[in-house]
Order: structure tokens, then sequence, then C-alpha cells
């Protein structure tokens, strides 16, 4: 499965669930910090496509593989501490 195609299935049920989500809040409420530059869906891409790659360690593959070969994928894209924070 392309990278492509796995980032829409998995955006589209981000959607679905915040939706879903949404509608049990009483409140919003404001988080501390800076806003995340990396969405949900983008997370979840990068983590299942790890689990589907042949790397064992994530560091490994964050920084050989993700940093260097799917940067046009992810502009945003942060640094392994910061994803891992």
């Amino acid at each position: 499965m392309s990278i492509l195609k796995l980032f829409c299935h998995v955006d589209d049920f981000c959607q679905w669930l915040g939706t879903r989500e949404s509608a049990k809040l009483l409140g919003v409420t404001r988080k501390r910090g800076p806003a995340p530059r990396l969405s949900l869906s983008e997370v979840m891409t990068i983590l299942i496509h790890f689990h589907q790659s042949h790397y064992r360690d994530f560091k490994a593959y964050d920084v050989q593989h993700v940093c260097e070969d799917m940067r046009s994928e992810f502009p945003t894209l942060v640094s392994y501490t910061r994803f891992v924070a």
C-alpha cells in the first residue's frame, strides 16, 4: 500500500473519530504550549508505516527512512526527539 493511500485511510478514520468524540465533550479546554506541527493523521501514518517496514528500531527508521526519503510527503516533519515527545 502506498503512503498516500495509507494516509487517506488514516485521515478518514481520524476525522470520523474526531466528530464522534467531539459530540461527547462538554466543553473545549485550551491546551498549553505550541500547536503541534504534525497532525494526528500524519503521526499515525508514520507509526503504521514503521510497523509495516523491516526496521526494528523506531529511531533508525525515523532518521534513516522518514527524514531522508519521506520529507516531501511530510513537509512539516519534526526531529526524532520532538516526535517522541
